[in-house]
């Protein structure tokens, strides 16, 4: 089950546990409330301790598509950065449809993984943007993480891409599943 803002007040379940005005708050380890602070707070600390991403953009055909991809993410959670060489199978998808997803986990391939990995699904829309110096503190966060991808951003068959995050989903232990809205889907305009 994934809970919501929405969902919660739907079940009555505010009555039982509080929610806090205006943030996605949802049920995590049973009765235990998570606040949309502490959810960010969980979502920042996956996206600084990994370094790959597995991307899902939708070829034209409309078949999905994965990539492994570096990334790095803004501190407000509201942008990541991506950079692929423009000749790729992935870049056609996401000029073909910029709606994509991300899929950042942290597990280790052992058995403790069921107890204790995490997994965070992003979606957002991609735009391409240019290395000039209105998007120099985008680059320098991009190579704060990865140093050794400099020459490869600045590479002229190289893109740079951002995505404006709408939605990301938390899921632990497997089944416990928090949902955090940036912004809505459908009102990206203002970005």
């Amino acid at each position: 089950m994934v809970y919501t803002l929405d969902n919660i007040y739907e079940k009555s379940l505010v009555n039982k546990w509080p929610v806090h005005s205006g943030s996605c708050a949802g049920l995590l380890h049973g009765k235990k409330m998570t606040t949309r602070k502490q959810l960010q707070g969980e979502i920042a600390e996956l996206l600084l301790s990994q370094k790959l991403a597995v991307l899902a953009s939708q070829t034209p055909e409309g078949s999905s598509y994965s990539s492994l991809i570096a990334f790095a993410a803004t501190d407000d959670l509201q942008k990541i950065m991506l950079a692929t060489p423009r000749a790729t199978r992935k870049f056609t998808n996401i000029r073909h449809n910029p709606k994509v997803s991300l899929l950042i986990d942290n597990r280790s391939n052992k058995e403790q993984d069921f107890h204790d990995a995490k997994a965070v699904t992003v979606m957002g829309i991609v735009d391409e943007i240019n290395l000039d110096p209105s998007h120099n503190d985008l680059a320098s966060l991009y190579l704060q993480k990865h140093p050794y991808l400099d020459d490869f951003l600045h590479s002229p068959s190289t893109v740079f891409l951002l995505i404006s995050v709408y939605r990301y989903y938390l899921v632990s232990r497997f089944q416990e599943v928090m949902e955090l809205h940036i912004r809505d889907e459908n009102d990206l305009s203002a970005l």
